[in-house]
């Protein structure tokens, strides 16, 4: 085989890795000469969007980030860390891996899962829970079915193999994901504190050791390529896509563990996007210092791999310790002990420089804070115009509709809806109670585990509509983060902190990036509001394709606290006799409501109606009420609206119920009452003894409470004795649908 010749780095070669002219400029600058081939990698992968966060980053620094139960705030470590009490923390994050999952599912979405764990378990975090939010175009579409068997297999198989819970999630289906799907990942572990690492290197002389996997050619460029947007070309970089094997993760996890509690390690980061080249430089620059590194001792598994090769490897299950001499023997042990790579390939240095040999020959040498996110990484403020479609969005009159012709049909068009209807055949394909610690499964409004050795329990939801922050990127944020908490809420947990995975589409369109910083704007308020600080998470730009732009879709990860288990509530009736209330105001606004999607096919309006002071005391007073013990079931009114909300409530538990209504419509038409999506609603069944001291409550809070029906036994729903639904019939559209249309020829 002909040994590779590095080419001539050039501007011209800087342009095809990435680089703008001018950050080319600055790399001769910092480095006072035209770099190397494998510096020119470095710094193309360390200032691509996906690494450098260079078009966010000014915009992320004014969201809220601190709070009193914050241990590890944003952008600080691998992930957030928040403290629960009795000396244990919380780890928790959200990744996307978008445009892998976008030209090989199966694999871009295995390795999304495997890199999110991975970014808890360097904490010193054993993962204990996992959820996700995905994305995907008309499901009529034979493509569309493809990506989505092939990213809910690859989170199923990965996820089940490495044996931690898959728990909650969202899945949304819009035109606009069309060959551009979204798959963000998230990941929760626990942690006492004691037992917290850090990434970081520091101690002169300190050895640095690759653990893990060999490292091969995969995922090359994998940071560059989710730095740019899908086009007919994406197919062809498949290379750029990882290869993931949870078994070895599983490995890794263990062993990972152990070498930390047992206090062997200084820092330790994950080789997650721009692999060797992301972990020593970012460690190093943590730790105002450096690293020698030698590449001939890489476990590499192909031949003649090249230092830029080496470097710019995504191979996955990975990590990058850095330990005192006296303890590499015992590091080596556990690691052997595990049946995995501990190699020591470097040293630490207190100069601040990165240095890469390879054959004997300086391949790298570069100042390590001149590569990171804060350091002497690029930082862009685009051009921010709104777009021109609000103005038609905005500006069509919901009034000009005529009501729909049978409201029977309208229901059930909706609960044939792939948005609606129950996302039972995703999550089935996932083991939701491996480690036996789920006490509410998916399908109800938020995911509730265990914690071992705590009366305490965690509550957790992924949301966000990304209809609304197309029509309103600033309220649908907001509506984003308090939809979260509100699911939390319902669940019997109190909202402590979010994660955030933004996915927007090209940052040097003004439009885009008027609607990223109108979204950040929506969520630092609602986090505020809420007292939910942002704990990190990640942006996702470039998702657009030939075919379509993606809705603005800034998924929120929402943690909350379950004080014990006698507060855990689910969205289901209980039992027949039990009093229906509905907390907060029925507006009607059908604005961004799917029934408009499903009936006239129009995504127009503003998003739907919301008070954000309102949120606060609604959530407030409804946690009390649980806390109480009040409440027998809880379930906000979001998607579908209130119809949807009660039908749910009626089929989607173990046992199916019935529902007596009278709604009072206040000169509203009917159909707006059941279909209208305005916020801060919330179904809550009890017995009605206590309707007294509810009433009690929600007056403390000014929170409206009104008693709305009864819960039957009859499986039939009567909706103010004009609409009647057969509830086992509309149980079997809502369970059945979704796998119809996966499997439709």
């Amino acid at each position: 085989m002909k040994s590779f010749e590095e080419p001539e780095v050039s501007k011209q070669l800087a342009l095809q890795h990435g680089l703008t002219a001018d950050e080319y400029q600055k790399v001769l600058t910092i480095l006072g000469r035209t770099p190397t081939y494998t510096e020119l990698g470095i710094y193309s992968v360390m200032w691509s969007e996906h690494c450098s966060y260079k078009n966010s980053i000014a915009q992320l620094k004014t969201l809220p980030r601190s709070g009193k139960r914050l241990l590890v705030g944003a952008g600080e470590e691998n992930a957030g860390l928040v403290d629960i009490g009795g000396g244990i923390a919380v780890a928790f994050k959200i990744e996307s891996h978008n445009h892998p999952s976008a030209v090989e599912p199966y694999q871009g979405a295995a390795t999304g899962v495997g890199g999110i764990m991975r970014d808890i378990f360097t904490m010193g975090a054993r993962p204990i829970a996992a959820l996700n939010s995905l994305r995907f175009g008309d499901i009529n579409d034979k493509q569309t079915r493809h990506l989505l068997k092939g990213v809910v297999k690859g989170i199923g198989d990965y996820g089940n193999s490495f044996g931690v819970p898959t728990v909650a999630g969202e899945v949304f289906f819009d035109p606009c994901y069309q060959t551009n799907p979204l798959v963000n990942a998230m990941s929760i572990g626990i942690v006492e504190h004691d037992n917290v690492a850090s990434a970081i290197a520091k101690g002169k002389g300190n050895v640095v050791m690759i653990v893990g996997s060999a490292t091969g050619r995969d995922g090359i460029h994998g940071a560059t390529f989710a730095s740019e947007e899908i086009s007919e070309a994406s197919e062809a970089k498949r290379p750029s896509v990882q290869v993931g094997d949870p078994f070895t993760e599983k490995l890794l996890l263990e062993a990972t563990l152990e070498v930390i509690h047992a206090g062997l390690v200084v820092g330790i980061q994950d080789m997650g996007a721009a692999g060797l080249t992301c972990s020593s430089t970012e460690m190093s620059a943590k730790g105002n210092s450096g690293m020698e590194i030698n590449l001939d001792l890489v476990p590499t598994r192909e031949t003649k791999m090249t230092s830029y090769e080496i470097m710019l490897s995504e191979s996955q299950e990975r990590m990058l310790i850095v330990a005192k001499p006296e303890n590499e023997k015992a590091i080596v042990t556990i690691f052997e002990k595990w049946d995995l790579h501990c190699i020591t390939i470097g040293k630490v240095t207190d100069d601040g420089m990165v240095r890469i040999f390879h054959h004997g020959v300086l391949k790298a040498e570069v100042p390590a804070e001149t590569c990171v996110l804060g350091g002497g990484a690029p930082v862009y403020i685009r051009e921010t115009k709104e777009p021109e479609y609000l103005q038609q969005t905005r500006s069509f009159d919901l009034h000009t509709l005529s009501a729909p012709k049978n409201i029977n049909t309208s229901i059930e068009k909706l609960l044939r809806s792939p948005n609606i209807a129950s996302k039972r055949w995703v999550y089935e394909q996932y083991d939701s109670m491996v480690r036996t610690n789920t006490v509410v499964l998916p399908g109800s409004d938020a995911a509730v585990v265990r914690i071992k050795k705590s009366e305490k329990l965690l509550a957790a939801k992924t949301d966000c509509n990304s209809r609304y922050v197309y029509l309103n990127p600033r309220k649908g944020a907001a509506i984003a983060v308090a939809e979260s908490g509100r699911n939390v809420v319902c669940s019997g947990g109190k909202p402590i902190a979010i994660t955030n995975c933004l996915n927007f589409g090209n940052p040097y369109k003004p439009e885009v990036y008027w609607q990223f910083t109108e979204a950040i704007a929506g969520i630092g308020e609602a986090c505020l509001a809420l007292e939910t600080p942002v704990t990190g998470g990640n942006v996702s730009f470039y998702n657009e394709s030939a075919q379509a732009s993606v809705f603005p879709t800034p998924v929120i990860g929402m943690l909350g606290v379950v004080e014990n288990e006698s507060h855990v509530t689910t969205s289901f009736f209980k039992q027949a006799g039990d009093a229906v209330y509905l907390l907060g105001t029925n507006r009607g606004d059908i604005g961004g409501s799917e029934f408009l999607v499903q009936e006239y096919g129009l995504t127009v309006g503003d998003a739907p109606y919301f008070d954000l002071a309102f949120e606060v005391k609604l959530q407030e007073c409804t946690l009390e009420l649980i806390q109480k013990g009040y409440v027998h079931s809880a379930h906000d009114v979001s998607d579908g609206g209130l119809i949807i909300a009660l039908i749910e409530s009626a089929a989607a538990g173990n046992q199916r119920f019935g529902f007596d209504v009278n709604l009072p419509l206040n000169g509203i038409p009917l159909y707006k009452i059941l279909f209208g999506e305005e916020q801060s609603r919330i179904i809550i069944s009890a017995d009605a003894s206590h309707e007294e001291k509810i009433r009690s409550i929600c007056t403390k809070y000014t929170v409206p409470l009104t008693n709305i029906g009864v819960v039957t036994a009859n499986e039939t729903a009567n909706i103010n004795g004009e609409i009647i639904i057969d509830v086992k019939n509309a149980s079997n559209v809502y369970f059945n649908t979704l796998q119809q249309m996966v499997y439709q020829k």
